[in-house]
Order: C-alpha cells, then sequence, then structure tokens
C-alpha cells in the first residue's frame, strides 16, 4: 500500500518550514490578521512587520490572502492521485490524496494553522475562500476517479467524503494537545469509516 511518504518522495517535495522571507513575511501577516483583522491589514503593514520590502513580498506571494492559502498542498493532491495504483479502490485513492494533503502540513506547522484558522473563522470572505479550496479538492478526486472508470455517482461520493474525512482530521488536528500528527489523524479517519461501514 503506497504511503504519503511514498507520494512525497516520488515528486520530490517534502514541506518543511524554514525562518526564511517567505516564513516570516507568514509569521508577521498572521500576526497582524490577529491583532487588526485581515482587512484592515495592508500588504506594505506585512512587509514592514516582517522587515522586508512591499516588493519582497510579491515576490512570495500574489497577494495577502495567498498567505493563508498558498502552499504545496494543491501539488501533492494532484501527484498523490497521478501515482495511485491501478488496482487500487476508489477510497484507496481518496485516501491517498488526502493523506498527501496531510503531509503538508508536519507537526512543527500546527502553531501556524491553529494562527491561520483562527483568522479565517473570523473572517467571511476567507471562510468561503476555505470552502472553495476545499472543493477544489474533492474535483480532483472526483475527475481522477471517473478517469478510472468509476461511475460518477461512486466518484463523487468518495471525493466528498475524503474531503469530509480530512476536515475532520484537520480539526481535531489544531485543537489537539500534540499527541497524533495530521497523517495519523487522516489515516485514522479512514479507519473510522470503515469500521462504521462494516456495520
Amino acid at each position: 500500500m503506497m504511503t504519503v511518504a511514498d507520494i512525497v518522495g516520488r515528486i520530490g517535495r517534502v514541506a518543511r518550514w524554514e525562518p526564511d522571507a517567505r516564513g516570516r513575511l507568514a509569521e508577521a501577516a498572521l500576526e497582524l490578521y490577529a491583532e487588526r483583522g485581515y482587512e484592515q491589514t495592508t500588504v506594505a503593514d506585512i512587509a514592514g512587520r516582517a522587515g522586508l520590502t512591499e516588493r519582497t513580498f510579491f515576490r512570495h506571494y500574489a497577494d495577502k490572502r495567498e498567505v493563508l492559502f498558498g502552499g504545496p498542498m494543491p501539488e501533492l493532491v494532484e501527484a498523490a492521485l497521478r501515482e495511485a495504483p491501478a488496482g487500487e479502490g476508489a477510497l484507496a485513492v481518496g485516501r491517498l490524496a488526502m493523506l498527501a494533503a496531510a503531509g503538508a502540513l508536519p507537526p512543527e506547522r500546527r502553531p501556524f494553522a491553529r494562527k491561520r484558522q483562527a483568522v479565517i473563522d473570523a473572517t467571511p470572505a476567507l471562510q468561503e475562500r476555505e470552502l472553495l479550496k476545499l472543493d477544489s479538492f474533492a474535483r480532483l478526486i472526483d475527475r481522477a476517479l471517473t478517469a478510472r472508470g468509476e461511475e460518477p455517482a461512486v466518484s463523487r461520493i468518495v471525493a466528498e467524503t475524503s474531503v469530509a474525512l480530512f476536515k475532520v482530521a484537520f480539526a481535531a488536528w489544531i485543537d489537539g494537545d500534540g499527541g497524533n500528527d495530521l497523517t495519523t489523524l487522516t489515516e485514522g479517519a479512514f479507519v473510522a469509516l470503515g469500521r462504521v461501514s462494516a456495520g
């Protein structure tokens, strides 16, 4: 069975948090969003807090929203779907995709993820963007399963279910005490679904 480590290894990406300019900008943005609110914070504010220029900000992010929604997760999901073995069942493919998404958020990223989620929860426009991001993952899974010959209804059900399980795992991860990483919690959510399905 393919693991998330296999997927990440194959595409040569490992999500790591580095204290570089991009990281400094992200931390500065989250501090300001929490202090002033997302709408009241400008790119100039973020760059100034990070001790960098606006030009540097735009080398790393298209706009202030991308501080919250950029990252390797979509690429990891797409790679997992491409690399899923031909014999895998529909839910197993969805599982691989969501384990790949979880792999983009290693344990050291949990403090950032918690702050990020608090900003999103306080900003309706960002809540909508977060839903669109998750829906884009469901669409990727749906298309991949349809291309593998699954019936459209099955593809959509599995896609939506896989994303829902990831959401449950993510919520447990940011609310937890550090005992489990996101990959373990995502795997556990799929195992729990299996138990429920078995009756």
